[in-house]
């Protein structure tokens, strides 16, 4: 899990770099109807990092663990991350990242086979979770940096 944090602390590095390079007028602009600015896209993988989060830490803690859905759509739509600060975001969320990368470095490897249920999907293991939520950030990354 030390590579999987080492290799998720630097694409927030790199991709906070590029990013940063964007200015709020550009991070608010829509690329189609009914697309997410980049603003949005942010938001959202902060929402996935928080609801990550919880998945880590709780599946470490609890057996037997099912755990809701996460609401995209809603979620980025209440917290209104269309009027809030680019540079905020990006900070936010590069430290969220951060501290994720350190969760993981730090799970002890007979933990990574626990398993849990998010909504009423198949059970999956820690280890296939964390791999996910890389996997999920540095697709969105690749989207929106090429």
């Amino acid at each position: 899990m030390e590579t999987l944090a080492t290799n998720l602390v630097s694409t927030i590095k790199t991709a906070c770099a590029q990013l940063a390079k964007t200015s709020e007028a550009d991070s608010e602009l829509f690329p189609a109807p009914g697309k997410w600015s980049l603003k949005q896209i942010i938001g959202h993988l902060i929402d996935s990092a928080s609801n990550n989060h919880q998945r880590f830490v709780r599946v470490q803690l609890y057996d037997d663990l099912t755990l809701p859905n996460y609401e995209q759509d809603g979620w980025v739509a209440v917290q209104n991350y269309q009027n809030e600060s680019w540079s905020e975001l990006l900070a936010f969320w590069q430290s969220y990242n951060q501290h994720l990368a350190h969760v993981i470095a730090n799970i002890p490897a007979e933990k990574l086979s626990k398993t849990l249920r998010v909504g009423t999907g198949e059970l999956i293991t820690l280890q296939f979770l964390i791999e996910d939520y890389v996997a999920h950030l540095q697709q969105h990354l690749q989207q929106i940096l090429n």
